[in-house]
């Protein structure tokens, strides 16, 4: 009897494995846990990317950030990273040291930078969004105003 109970039990956890084996993995749902490394972001499609990545690269550079998301507006270009858990006691310090590190470096753009997860969360979100095409260049652009004002809000 208990074979049977064993049996059947191993063959829901393996039906149930197969079943989601299929299922696409997005960056949104696992970015909070692992370093997903989005690829720079532009709103408007056809200006040059090469700044973005430039931008991207030189935050990866600081050894207190893992992971690093650049969004690039009209205006604005927002810059959201990860810190590594022994150094979020400096998170102010690190946010400064970024913002003073970009200012220098780009001086004509305008930088907001952050910290905060779900800032993480929502510019990974609006990137798989611009890939999959639902999103026009003016949606894209206004949701990236909502998460710059977002920022904004969470200071």
């Amino acid at each position: 009897m208990i074979n049977i109970y064993r049996w059947l039990i191993g063959t829901c956890l393996l039906l149930l494995a197969a079943c989601n084996h299929n299922q696409p993995v997005k960056d949104s749902s696992l970015a909070l846990m692992k370093t997903t490394n989005p690829s720079p972001i532009m709103t408007n499609q056809k200006k040059d990317s090469d700044g973005v990545e430039e931008i991207r690269k030189e935050v990866s550079s600081l050894p207190e950030i893992y992971d690093v998301a650049v969004v690039k507006g009209k205006q604005d270009t927002l810059v959201v990273y990860k810190v590594k858990h022994l150094h979020r006691f400096k998170m102010k310090k690190i946010e400064k040291q970024v913002n003073k590190m970009l200012e220098a470096k780009h001086p004509k753009e305008n930088f907001t930078v952050s910290s905060d997860y779900k800032i993480f969360l929502e510019s990974v979100r609006l990137n798989e969004h611009i890939k999959s095409s639902k999103f026009s260049q003016q949606k894209a652009e206004n949701r990236f105003k909502e998460i710059v004002k977002m920022t904004e809000d969470l200071k």
